[in-house]
């Protein structure tokens, strides 16, 4: 499972050190793709099969399902850690959510999350908010 929060840096090159914890289980693969967040959403292959199943089990007739699967795979790429753990993000990625310099890698338990420092932050403020606490009490958690 991915846990935790780190911050690496992201070279100019693209490359981003993986966490040592996290690759055992992206030894397989990996895919990265546009987040809801304007963040990046990074799952193991095995993860990423899983959830592209349960959404092609969806019926295309659905305007949502597609607009879903568009979003999703179109910006998918998958990707195979390099011999010091790192991974290429391609510059459309980078781009989308905003990523330059520092990288901070968010676990997100089954799969984990890229983001710049700055936006991380700003969730990370909205998120510890204790306003936030009877929302989360509707999760039925």
């Amino acid at each position: 499972m991915f846990l935790g929060e780190y911050t690496h840096a992201i070279d100019d090159k693209g490359r981003l050190t993986i966490p040592a914890k996290f690759r055992g289980l992206l030894a397989a693969g990996l895919v990265v793709t546009r987040g809801f967040d304007q963040n990046l959403m990074v799952f193991s292959l095995d993860e990423w099969q899983n959830l592209a199943q349960r959404i092609a089990e969806r019926p295309l007739s659905d305007e949502d399902v597609r607009a879903f699967r568009r979003r999703v795979f179109s910006g998918a790429i998958d990707l195979l850690p390099d011999r010091q753990g790192r991974i290429l993000v391609p510059p459309y990625l980078r781009e989308f959510a905003g990523i330059d310099g520092d990288v901070v890698i968010a676990g997100m338990f089954n799969y984990f999350e890229l983001w710049g420092v700055e936006a991380w932050q700003n969730v990370r403020n909205s998120i510890e908010s204790s306003s936030d606490a009877s929302r989360w009490e509707d999760l039925g958690i």
